[in-house]
């Protein structure tokens, strides 16, 4: 049984090693993530890194595998805390690579919760310096039939493959 990897993430998404290589270049910078129009508050913990190589069966009965990486936010105020710099977030992610197996181009995945609300899932978007901070927002992940975006993407590949303006120079 042949296993589609699904490891291909979205064109928006970033990966865990993006996402550390851009921290390196401020890591004085505070690191604000902002999620559901909001940013997190001052006094957020990464409370969680877990990675796993997961297996499934999508709904067309095709199985899926890839890697992912799950960094759990705990969006909490907490005294005068300021934004954590992102020289801090970029120690904890390495500490965690002395226990734990990070592929650095695996899926990034973020669970954010304020302690009352339900985790919910949401992507990286691309790191943004802005003000002296580095500003990352983080993007709801929905659920998806991933027949269904395979053939929307190929539809859309063949449609400007062999659109009028292509020509004939990709069509077989």
């Amino acid at each position: 049984m042949n296993a589609i990897d699904n490891g291909k993430m979205r064109k928006e998404d970033i990966s865990l090693g993006e996402l550390m290589s851009i921290l390196s270049a401020a890591m004085d910078s505070p690191l604000i993530f902002y999620y559901g129009g909001h940013p997190v508050k001052p006094g957020y913990h990464v409370t969680e890194v877990k990675a796993g190589r997961l297996s499934a069966l999508d709904c067309g009965a095709n199985p899926e595998a890839w890697s992912e990486i799950f960094i759990q936010l705990w969006d909490i105020e907490e005294n005068d805390r300021t934004h954590m710099p992102s020289g801090k977030f970029h120690a904890i992610i390495r500490k965690v690579t002395e226990h734990v197996a990070l592929d650095d181009s695996a899926r990034l995945t973020f669970e954010v919760s304020d302690g009352a609300q339900p985790m919910q899932l949401y992507c990286a978007s691309m790191p943004i310096l802005r003000a002296g901070a580095i500003h990352v927002e983080l993007v709801a992940r929905p659920a998806s039939c991933k027949p269904r975006d395979r053939w929307l993407a190929e539809q859309a590949q063949a449609s400007a493959c062999c659109g009028p303006s292509a020509g004939a120079k990709c069509c077989s």
